[in-house]
């Protein structure tokens, strides 16, 4: 068997354990999957049993995986409960965390190069992550979910935009520029995604979605392609055209098949949580640089130290700008939420390191970080509102029940 193929099978032998021993623990304590997955990635990655190394297959996989997880996070949101007011103070929340990451990172890296990577990455919040633990509880319903649904998207959609207009390599106005046309390439889909679709479309729709033409998820597909190439040919990230392909997939579905639209989500995240985001997370544990990490000295105090800014840089301006009704307990567990980082950690600091602006160490530690979040943070959030999220016996799903407000 090749390399490549030996990889890819410890990769999905993982893939199938890990959501076993997820919920095996799942019983006492929950464990976010993407932390088991990340843990056996490295522990048969090169720095502890050298079984699974990455090759140029294996990351194409894994970029795939990544781009699909933001696609599903840009599907989550639902633009009835990310608005107003409280989409205003999550855009200025993740502003003032944005100019705190810049400060901090570029003391801590010690230069602008280094410290745009850095302070990027400390404003992220990995929703896609976050939601399954929300859900999970029930934690989505009422006032609370959507806070935390707004805070989440900004915090997921911010950092990309920072990574287009930041990490680039073109200055400030070439990148707003070809951010301006992929902005109104994205509203000219938005505006087609909501105008009525022709009758045949629902009809093919409902006709396919149990046979081998699967036209709806193939159409789902295309949308993600079209906007993946568009971002690509403006020389943006990918990742921004996953995420707005996201967005308008939830619309075009909601519009044209309001029925069908949970079942052809059912099977588009078979394929990405089922394959691809699996990849993504066990080739991030292949790929972590254990090494530099237990080396000692700077790289290893890096780590609770980034964790601790993830709170103050992200979470700070969250806990003072977070809307006026949510009381004490909630913005502590939007806080910790919202605090919670890996994926876009991952995908920065991958771009920093093949930049040369970070070192392996300083990576390993940032990721470290985001690791540890993943598996604190939401479990955290959970115990401070402890009680809070499930909703009573007679009461109905999505009515607001006093003192509530949806485990990947």
């Amino acid at each position: 068997m090749s390399h490549s193929g030996s990889t890819l099978v410890l990769i999905m032998a993982i893939a199938v354990l890990a959501p076993l021993l997820a919920y095996w623990t799942g019983r006492r304590i929950p464990v976010p999957l993407a932390v088991f997955e990340i843990l056996l990635g490295i522990l048969v990655g090169p720095d502890v049993l050298g079984w699974a190394r990455s090759d140029e297959l294996i990351d194409g996989l894994s970029e795939l995986g990544l781009t699909m997880l933001i696609f599903l996070a840009g599907y989550e949101i639902e633009f009835g409960k990310v608005r107003g007011d409280t989409l205003r103070r999550s855009v200025w929340a993740w502003l003032v965390a944005l100019a705190l990451g810049l400060t901090a990172g570029v003391l801590l890296g010690g230069g602008y190069s280094t410290g745009v990577f850095i302070g990027v990455a400390l404003t992220s919040t990995a929703l896609g992550t976050v939601l399954p633990v929300l859900r999970d509880s029930g934690g989505l319903r009422g006032r609370f979910g959507s806070v935390v649904m707004a805070f989440g998207a900004v915090g997921e959609f911010g950092p990309i935009i920072a990574m287009a207009l930041l990490l680039s390599g073109r200055t400030a106005a070439q990148s707003t520029v070809l951010l301006a046309v992929f902005a109104a390439l994205t509203v000219a889909a938005v505006y087609w995604a909501l105008r009525p679709r022709p009758p045949w479309f629902a009809t093919v729709i409902a006709r396919t979605l149990h046979t081998s033409g699967q036209f709806a998820v193939r159409f789902v597909f295309l949308l993600i392609a079209l906007m993946l190439g568009a971002s690509t040919a403006l020389g943006l990230d990918v990742l921004l055209g996953a995420f707005a392909a996201g967005l308008i997939t939830r619309l075009v579905l909601t519009g044209a098949a309001p029925e069908a639209g949970p079942e052809i989500l059912e099977k588009v995240e078979g394929v990405g949580f089922g394959f691809l985001v699996p990849v993504f997370f066990v080739v991030t544990g292949i790929e972590f640089d254990l090494d530099s990490l237990l080396s000692g000295g700077r790289s290893l105090l890096l780590l609770p130290v980034f964790l601790l800014l993830f709170l103050v840089v992200r979470g700070g301006p969250m806990w003072f700008l977070a809307p006026r009704d949510l009381d004490r307990t909630d913005r502590g567990a939007l806080v910790l939420y919202g605090s919670t980082a890996l994926p876009l950690v991952v995908a920065i600091t991958t771009i920093g390191l093949d930049d040369g602006a970070l070192a392996a160490g300083e990576a390993a530690a940032l990721v470290g970080a985001g690791m540890v979040s993943v598996l604190v943070f939401p479990l955290l959030a959970l115990r401070v509102r402890a009680g809070r999220d499930r909703t009573p016996e007679g009461a109905e799903e999505g009515e607001p029940v006093s003192g509530s407000s949806e485990a990947w």
